[in-house]
């Protein structure tokens, strides 16, 4: 995981040795405005896990305790090769914690800024497990709502056809929108304002359609280099978000063809229902506009856009607070 270089509100680094419900603390491994975490060794079990240490100022929120807990549950039951596993969350002498599988790597973030645009094949690897993911938790009536590029974990694969393997994490850490507490808090607690989907940002319901959105703007920087939008301050940013129009992507990466921007003009539409139905079908029509070949082998322009067959995924129920 990537360490970031913002101070975690009100605390220091924890000693290493330092226990914590059960748990022993061996190294930091990543920090920011919501969150430390740990190496940690499970003194009942034997292994190391992922301890995530909240920020204080979460743990006072009754509402976010609640949910926190309630979600976290919901995510430990999700069995998923591209989900990061929750072993247990809870709170103990006045602290939340979340201990996960602990994986060996480097979040996207961290590849991103040692590489800068990534090769188009690699990103379709990476966009297809975490579109997974996304589906998979949207199946349980669960809603990321933070998906960025800290929150996707590239560990080695299996071969050299998977060289990587992706894990999708911090469900257990899902945001209902900017308006939780308050414009300041809520942006601490959403963490980065580039891939925030315009229904959060005026604090209407969401649902998976707002992953969606978040997943093209993490897949649109991938390729580019740079999210989506870029402006000078947060307000003009969530503005942008709102109103403006994303640029064309083949402005970035003239190598692509021009329908990899229709793709990305529907992902990013900023009504969730103009956009597309599912993570995978957002992930597949980019393949198809990118290799100019869908699944079915044939050219991209004798098909439409691949939808998920049967009722939307919308109709089913998710957490909201």
């Amino acid at each position: 995981m990537a360490r970031d270089s913002g101070p975690f509100p009100g605390t220091a680094p924890e000693p290493a040795g330092r226990r914590i419900a059960g748990y022993r603390i061996e190294e930091e491994v990543g920090r920011g405005g919501m969150a430390v975490v740990y190496r940690a060794r499970d003194l009942r079990l034997g292994r190391t896990v992922a301890l995530k240490l909240l920020a204080p100022e979460l743990t006072r929120n009754d509402t976010f305790r609640r949910r926190f807990t309630h979600e976290s549950r919901v995510a430990a039951a999700i069995d998923h090769p591209h989900i990061v596993p929750v072993y247990e969350a809870g709170e103990t002498d006045g602290v939340l914690y979340i201990a996960m599988r602990y994986v060996a790597g480097r979040d996207l973030r961290h590849l991103l800024d040692r590489e800068g645009p990534l090769p188009l094949a690699t990103v379709l690897r990476i966009a297809a497990q975490v579109a997974s993911a996304l589906d998979a938790a949207h199946d349980h009536g669960l809603v990321h709502r933070d998906v960025k590029p800290g929150n996707i974990l590239v560990a080695q694969g299996t071969d050299s056809d998977h060289p990587e393997h992706v894990y999708l994490t911090d469900f257990g850490l899902t945001k209902k929108s900017l308006s939780l507490s308050g414009f300041t808090t809520a942006g601490q607690i959403v963490g980065t304002l580039d891939y925030v989907a315009p229904e959060q940002i005026s604090g209407k319901p969401v649902d998976g359609r707002c992953d969606v959105y978040g997943l093209g703007c993490v897949v649109y920087e991938a390729l580019a280099g740079r999210p989506p939008f870029r402006r000078e301050d947060d307000m003009a940013l969530l503005w942008a978000h709102q109103y403006d129009e994303p640029p064309p992507l083949t402005g970035q990466r003239p190598d692509l063809d021009a329908s990899v921007d229709r793709v990305f003009a529907k992902a990013l539409a900023k009504d969730p229902d103009d956009r597309y139905g599912s993570c995978l079908a957002f992930v597949s029509a980019l393949r198809a506009a990118a290799t100019g070949v869908s699944r079915s082998g044939r050219p991209a322009t004798q098909v439409a856009a691949p939808e998920v067959p049967g009722p939307p995924k919308w109709a089913r129920p998710v957490f909201r607070c």
